[in-house]
């Protein structure tokens, strides 16, 4: 029996998306860290790119298992660097050690970016944009340069926005079996 599988990668890419614009806005220095964000982090940011990592294993595609389950624990550890210390139960991270942690999302980001050379070229901007925004708020945090938050931040909106885009030109594509909105040439 050949069973058709949905694609996955709409609802990751909406998790991540969604979440890191919300995330960005208070980063470009809108408003501060809030419940909002937190269970965005946790819940679309976070399981909803767990999950569509675990159903991209029974596609079959390594890349979307390491990307989406890595990024969804991204989120979920972010959260948990964030509240851990509210809660009384860990340290705050103090930022020169979130710029190590950040940079490690870079380097991570960047090996993932090589990855997307056989793909559409909106995924490749992702995986781009993504890259810097992480290599900017690592370079905020080893600075204490609140200017290079702002930008990472309006950065990272459009990281974030390029995702969406992404995720709804799949799902239009797919749902209407011809290019709606066009995401490059592979």
């Amino acid at each position: 029996m050949n069973e058709k599988l949905a694609n996955p990668a709409p609802l990751g890419l909406m998790g991540f998306g969604m979440t890191t614009i919300l995330l960005n806005i208070h980063n470009a220095g809108f408003y501060p860290i809030s419940a909002m964000i937190l269970a965005m982090g946790l819940c679309y940011g976070g399981l909803a790119q767990i999950i569509a990592g675990i159903m991209e294993f029974r596609r079959g595609n390594t890349f979307g298992v390491t990307a989406f389950l890595s990024y969804g624990l991204f989120w979920l550890s972010l959260v948990l660097l964030i509240v851990l210390p509210k809660t009384g139960l860990a340290e705050p991270t103090p930022e020169g050690y979130m710029g190590w942690y950040l940079l490690m999302w870079g380097v991570f980001t960047l090996f993932m970016l090589v990855g997307t050379v056989n793909y559409p070229r909106v995924k490749q901007f992702v995986f781009a944009s993504l890259t810097v925004l992480f290599f900017l708020l690592a370079a905020r945090d080893f600075t204490g340069n609140a200017v290079i938050g702002m930008i990472a931040g309006f950065e990272g909106i459009v990281c974030g926005a390029s995702a969406i885009y992404l995720a709804m030109a799949t799902v239009l594509n797919e749902q209407y079996g011809r290019t709606v909105w066009p995401v490059g040439a592979r």
